[in-house]
């Protein structure tokens, strides 16, 4: 009898609302990586986009929803990266902890310095984003504020495990720490690029880099052969070290353009996932500027 009590207490216990890991959703692939990093084993982490997919042409799925209903806090990256599917996911999910405005409803970008917000945005401009350049997880500086946001955003929905969360960030801000004395020595300052997409500003703002031209004439619009002409003729005057492209987009133009120019394609992750050795935020950055300066 008293050996079936204490496994009676134990079945109790485990099943105990305080011992519950914390169910996160998050968004993009970045995000599940730096959410795991900060709530470790105290966390479920569900992401919803795969990394081979373009986070601008995502569209809402039932899984989504389901996963959305079943989430203690939702996690986005914002400045309406995900403008196409995430405010139908979170109207029918139905799960009133991730509405704007509550606690499990969290915006990435709130915790950010923003780059590259337009004074005005008309279709003309192509695909603008209104409230900024949203591609800021290159940034070392910046995805280590969001790390401090999801600390305070976990310690408050499981405040009995909030020293955790906080011994976390601090073991996440040292390994920054470590890793940009790494990065910096790099040889990424003075280097020039043209881009197929506006999707590297971050990361050469941070890393001392230029973009000197850009693949599509305007965000998000095909480029012309007139524009690709003139493109061909400004690298062979300018001489970039090199084409910026994703693994998802951007590989045929650029193939012409080397072939025209002699100036090399980069391929560069888009994502924590979206190449074999990104398997995390830090080795995402790790193929990431080992490919500006190979």
């Amino acid at each position: 009898m008293r050996k079936s009590a204490i496994a009676l207490i134990a079945i109790l216990l485990s099943a105990s609302p305080s011992f519950a890991k914390v169910k996160v959703v998050a968004t993009l692939p970045w995000i599940g990586s730096v959410a795991d990093e900060i709530g470790k084993e105290r966390v479920e982490i569900t992401t919803l986009v795969k990394a081979n997919q373009d986070p601008h042409l995502v569209d809402a799925k039932p899984s989504m929803i389901l996963a959305a209903r079943k989430a203690d806090i939702l996690m986005y990256n914002g400045l309406d990266l995900e403008i196409g599917y995430l405010p139908i996911l979170i109207e029918s999910s139905r799960n009133p902890k991730i509405q704007p405005g509550k606690p499990g409803n969290f915006d990435c970008s709130h915790f950010i310095t923003v780059l590259e917000i337009p004074v005005s945005v008309d279709r003309s401009m192509g695909d603008v984003h209104p409230l900024g350049n949203p591609h800021y997880h290159y940034s070392p500086a910046r995805i280590l504020s969001v790390a401090g946001g999801m600390a305070g955003a976990l310690s408050a929905l499981d405040p009995s495990h909030a020293d955790a969360y906080k011994s976390n960030l601090s073991a996440f801000r040292e390994k920054i720490r470590a890793k940009e004395k790494e990065w910096s020595a790099l040889p990424t300052k003075g280097r020039r690029f043209v881009a197929y997409h506006k999707l590297f500003e971050y990361l050469a703002a941070d890393f001392g880099f230029t973009i000197t031209a850009y693949v599509e004439p305007k965000p998000g619009i095909p480029p012309s052969a007139g524009h690709i002409e003139r493109l061909i003729e400004t690298i062979k005057e300018t001489r970039p070290d090199g084409i910026l492209l994703t693994p998802y987009y951007g590989r045929r133009e650029t193939d012409f353009l080397t072939q025209k120019t002699g100036v090399r394609g980069v391929v560069i992750p888009h994502d924590v996932g979206a190449t074999p050795g990104a398997r995390d935020w830090f080795s995402f950055m790790d193929q990431t500027l080992s490919a500006l300066v190979k």
